[in-house]
């Protein structure tokens, strides 16, 4: 399996490729990369999924803040599971940006990449501001021998609807919504930091993630229970994404307390998926209401791993 960022590939071999962004890797998406190793298979071509960082709009747009169901690396993870044969991650910046049509098809589509079979969405615009569409591209397999296969409308209707469904249940905290749209639960990556210990002095110690990157979408503020894999093992918990406003905190955090776990974890990068939303964060008058109330989330937390079917 070969994975490439900020490199030239070049793929000796004939492929299949298809293009995209395919932040969140979702549903939409699995059926368009399940349709390309398909076609990998049936044609004897390498399947070969293009893609792009930094998102288009943050090297365009610079002061627009876009919020992204994935980082880089996580979008790597997902896609390279489906067992595609080769993901290539082009850097996005003005350069690539002020690619002509031609230049792109034929530096990295054909030199780079080899291609002989395209499938891509009718709306897919390309080239210098995004001025060729799929009807230059066929033009284009027809000088440089591929072909084109396009994306039914409404596929790609599906894949922008699960998108904006996606994000939007994450900003309410609809997680089940999301999870569904997905085909797996959503995830934070983040290293675990050095807090204040609060959670530790009411019984209730928890692991602080350190989300890196800040075009990560982080879910609404509340209280979700959560699963991890630490040391092999499978290790559930309940997060509570906010301010700790019984403590008058003002910083965003993302605590997690894991069960039945006594490890340190302090330096570790934790994959945390979100599988339930358990309440709205909120304020107490005191420690001893703080501390009743996350008992109780405690045992919904466990109550809900008993009917989790993974």
């Amino acid at each position: 399996m070969n994975q490439h960022l900020n490199s030239n590939p070049d793929i000796n071999e004939a492929s299949v490729i298809t293009i995209g962004t395919f932040d969140g890797v979702h549903i939409g998406h699995q059926k368009i990369i399940q349709r390309l190793i398909n076609t990998g298979k049936s044609k004897n071509l390498k399947s070969v999924v293009l893609t792009f960082f930094p998102h288009p709009r943050m090297v365009i747009q610079p002061d627009f803040d876009i919020k992204l169901l994935n980082t880089i690396e996580e979008r790597r993870e997902i896609l390279l599971k489906f067992g595609i044969d080769q993901l290539v991650i082009k850097t996005f910046n003005m350069d690539f940006a002020n690619l002509s049509a031609y230049d792109y098809v034929k530096t990295i589509l054909v030199d780079e990449l080899n291609a002989k079979h395209i499938i891509i969405g009718y709306d897919h615009h390309f080239g210098k501001n995004r001025t060729a569409n799929i009807d230059d591209l066929r033009l284009f397999g027809k000088e440089f021998g591929f072909t084109v296969e396009e994306i039914s409308v409404q596929d790609i209707k599906d894949v922008a609807v699960s998108s904006t469904k996606i994000r939007q249940s994450l900003k309410d905290g609809d997680i089940q919504t999301a999870n569904a749209y997905l085909g797996y639960p959503y995830f934070l990556t983040g290293c675990v930091i050095k807090g204040k210990g609060i959670g530790k002095t009411i019984d209730f110690p928890t692991a602080n993630i350190d989300i890196e990157k800040p075009y990560k979408l982080i879910p609404k503020h509340g209280v979700y229970a959560v699963k991890s894999i630490i040391n092999d093992q499978t290790v559930f918990g309940m997060m509570n994404i906010g301010t700790n406003p019984t403590f008058d905190e003002k910083k965003q955090s993302i605590e997690v307390n894991f069960f039945d776990i006594d490890t340190n974890l302090y330096g570790k990068t934790l994959k945390i998926e979100i599988l339930h939303r358990l309440r709205n964060e909120r304020k107490f008058n005191s420690v001893e209401q703080l501390q009743s109330q996350l008992k109780k989330d405690k045992d919904q937390t466990l109550k809900f791993i008993q009917t989790y079917d993974e």
